[in-house]
């Protein structure tokens, strides 16, 4: 009997892969908080999939060995999930980040031969991937050499297809939008490692080269940058003079976001935690209201990741990738690129191609070339100038 895809949570940014999957024949079941909601959203496979309220003791009734536990809950939960499946002998993937509690876990799932995958929806997933391809692409050039001075700029965002008052809209809880926006950043340039504790003490323009023409976006550098350097294979490449992973919005964002700016930072300075927290969901509340997607409404999404070599202020060499995705019939963009590139981790845990223990997208070249392949059949346009 074939593996069991336990999925977590089936929030919008899960349904196109859940349908993928079941399409697909796999054997999956859901499971929601919400029974009602995750029936309503999967009105479309859910002749062909189990769907299951989100209960722990039945879910652990439920896993059994060999079984993949797909958690696409609160990033709180998935060290919760992980143990599980450790406790069951079954694989584990997320698109989120991999925390510190989830790398303590890589020598117990390769001890018991696991798979747990992380980092493999869009960002992080995607950009990863792509970046490793640019890596990949500069080694193998004529230009490649260790002396040469490297700049690494990856940013990603979402947002309306067709721009609002706000310049955004939400396809997640505003409520972790707004706790990201008190998240600090670390990232290098010049030469030089530079911090910020806010998006907007670190804003800034960039412009990316798009079929129709170009498109200044603003941007801010998003968590601690650094460490990609070495996954990214970058560290003994050259001298890195830039590297930055980051956050793209529409050109007016930072104005239309001022005064949420300025709440934020009160609060955040605010010595009453418990208040502050309140007052962060209540404003979560108001825009969910506000500034959601109506049904139908299309969404966008960019994704630059872009690799340059110098020598003496000269370029020698330098790719970028691009994906410049709408909502469609298929899902909005959003939902399809976080989801979608989930169901090809877990095709590769079923087809026995996943590393063991704590991983993050793959950066082996033959598994790249086949993740973009699949994106392109499946529509997704990812375009490389040089």
């Amino acid at each position: 009997m074939s593996a069991t895809i336990h999925w977590l949570g089936a929030g919008l940014s899960s349904i196109p892969g859940i349908e993928k999957l079941t399409k697909d024949g796999r054997n999956i079941i859901v499971w929601n908080r919400s029974l009602a909601k995750a029936q309503n959203a999967l009105s479309n496979v859910k002749e062909q999939l189990t769907i299951n309220a989100l209960d722990w003791d039945s879910l652990t009734a439920a896993v059994q060995a060999g079984d993949i536990l797909v958690s696409m809950l609160p990033a709180t939960m998935h060290i919760q999930v992980a143990q599980l499946c450790l406790d069951k002998n079954a694989h584990f993937v997320s698109s989120s980040y991999i925390s510190p509690e989830m790398k303590a876990l890589n020598k117990q799932a390769k001890q018991a031969s696991l798979c747990f995958v992380n980092e493999v929806g869009l960002d992080p997933g995607l950009d990863h991937i792509l970046a490793h391809a640019l890596v990949e692409n500069y080694r193998s050039s004529e230009q490649y050499n260790s002396n040469n001075e490297l700049y690494f700029r990856s940013y990603c965002g979402g947002f309306p297809k067709i721009a609002n008052d706000f310049k955004y809209k939400f396809s997640w809880s505003p409520l972790g939008v707004l706790k990201a926006l008190k998240s600090p950043a670390k990232w290098l340039a010049q030469g030089e490692v530079k911090t910020s504790n806010a998006p907007w003490e670190a804003l800034g323009d960039y412009t990316v080269q798009l079929a129709n023409g170009q498109e200044t976006f603003q941007c801010y550098p998003n968590r601690d940058s650094l460490p990609f350097i070495e996954q990214y294979q970058l560290a003994d490449a050259g001298n890195v003079k830039e590297f930055v992973r980051g956050t793209l919005r529409l050109a007016g964002w930072s104005d239309a976001w001022a005064s949420l700016f300025d709440k934020v930072a009160k609060l955040t300075a605010s010595n009453d935690t418990a208040a502050a927290e309140q007052e962060l969901k209540t404003i979560s509340e108001q825009l969910e209201k506000q500034y959601s997607y109506d049904e139908g409404e299309p969404d966008r999404v960019v994704l630059h990741v872009e690799l340059e070599a110098k020598q003496a202020d000269n370029t020698v060499w330098k790719q970028a990738y691009l994906l410049d995705s709408a909502g469609n019939d298929k899902g909005q963009a959003m939902a399809r690129l976080v989801s979608i590139p989930v169901s090809f981790a877990i095709e590769s845990i079923l087809n026995k191609q996943a590393v063991t223990g704590v991983s993050a997208a793959p950066h082996q070249s033959e598994h790249i070339a086949l993740w973009l392949n699949n994106l392109a059949e499946l529509g997704e346009v990812i375009t490389l100038t040089q």
